[in-house]
């Protein structure tokens, strides 16, 4: 509610300050809305797919902690296709570790869920070009990975 209040308030004083820059900025975001439209409804529709498919048990199962190197690599891979809100992610780690994953594995599924975006990365190709998209996922595979490994070597 504090976002949209504040994008309200400035969204207003925006229509004071200048009502035709507020009018034509309006206009090209509702464009740049629009046609990204497809790919933000196949992006909700994996979503759905993944949440219904990767549940919290089945997860675990392929990240316990006696599952080792192998563990953290399913876990980077699950993580990097899947798409879960970031309010989700950290309860779900939570929860996974509850259930018997290991430190090392959660961490490289929490972090390969917060930064990789194999899912979105058509649509982070036509924004970014396809370049910058390929190269921001690996670097940021590679952190996950090393994120993991940090976790690991202090648990």
């Amino acid at each position: 509610m504090v976002l949209y209040s504040l994008a309200a308030l400035l969204l207003a004083v925006s229509v004071v300050r200048d009502r035709g820059k507020t009018a034509a900025a309006v206009k090209k975001a509702g464009m740049i809305f629009w046609n990204l439209l497809p790919e933000i409804l196949a992006i909700m529709l994996f979503v759905g797919l993944s949440l219904a498919v990767l549940t919290p048990d089945v997860i675990s199962a392929l990240i316990g902690e006696e599952s080792g190197v192998f563990g953290v690599l399913a876990a980077t891979v699950v993580g990097a296709f899947a798409l879960i809100p970031s309010f989700i992610v950290f309860p779900l780690g939570g929860t996974l570790i509850d259930a018997g994953a290991g430190y090392p594995q959660v961490a490289a599924f929490v972090a390969s869920l917060m930064s990789i975006g194999l899912a979105s990365l058509p649509m982070e190709s036509k924004v970014f070009g396809r370049q910058f998209a390929v190269k921001r996922n690996l670097y940021a595979a590679a952190f996950a990975l090393l994120f993991a490994a940090v976790i690991w070597g202090v648990f």
